[in-house]
């Protein structure tokens, strides 16, 4: 059964409250799905009356802010110690060489990293607790989150329903392909960041190799000879 699928079954109440929810979780540090959750939710609105776009997109960002900033808290709280934790549980996601290439994407971006990071499915997730491990200022953190949580989720909402109800007939038959699109675009995203963590992480190893070939070696220490 697909997500849309499904979605059609359970009253647009709880459709809201499980957009709300899914991205608030994402945000807060979770691996979920919610970009395919928000879009299946948005195509649905556009073929049924009961579901508000209105209230969808704003569940949708509240979610979105308000699970990065319990993130933000719960990493400037944990501090290492916690991506350490998340590394054992996600290896996938929190591995040393994600955590490396976010971490390079927010000393070079600062602010910015949050707030472009919420259309990146990977950074989604590391936005919230390593901004608060990186004690970046809340009130940056606040402006980046808040800002990025509305063009993301709202933005996403609004593209997806109009474009439901322009092609409904269409949609009707091939609803799918959204999903379809959603998971490609995530992959991909998933990929180049991959690929980026990778490089990240060999000149990380590269540095490391280069220092310890540059220490000076320890002087040996003269042995005395009996007579």
């Amino acid at each position: 059964m697909h997500v849309q699928e499904w979605l059609e079954t359970i009253p647009a109440v709880a459709i809201y409250a499980l957009v709300g929810v899914v991205i608030g979780l994402e945000s807060l540090g979770i691996p979920l799905p919610g970009e395919i959750v928000l879009v299946s939710s948005a195509l649905l609105a556009s073929q049924h009356g009961d579901i508000n776009p209105y209230v969808l997109g704003a569940c949708a960002t509240a979610g979105a802010i308000i699970g990065d900033s319990i993130g933000y808290a719960i990493g400037r709280r944990g501090g290492r110690p916690l991506l350490a934790w998340l590394g054992k549980k996600f290896p996938k996601h929190f591995s040393e060489a994600n955590i490396a290439m976010a971490e390079r994407s927010f000393e070079k971006w600062g602010m910015w990293a949050v707030f472009f990071g919420r259309f990146v499915a990977l950074l989604r997730i590391f936005a919230g607790p390593l901004a608060g491990v990186l004690r970046m200022p809340y009130w940056k953190f606040l402006i980046a989150n808040v800002f990025g949580g509305i063009l993301w989720a709202g933005g996403t909402t609004a593209v997806i329903y109009s474009v439901g109800v322009v092609a409904e007939a269409w949609l009707k038959r091939f609803s799918w392909l959204g999903l379809v699109l959603a998971v490609v675009m995530g992959l991909a995203s998933m990929l180049i960041l991959k690929n980026r963590a990778k490089k990240a992480a060999a000149r990380t190893e590269a540095a490391k190799a280069e220092a310890t070939a540059e220490a000076p070696a320890a002087e040996p220490v003269p042995v005395p000879v009996a007579d």
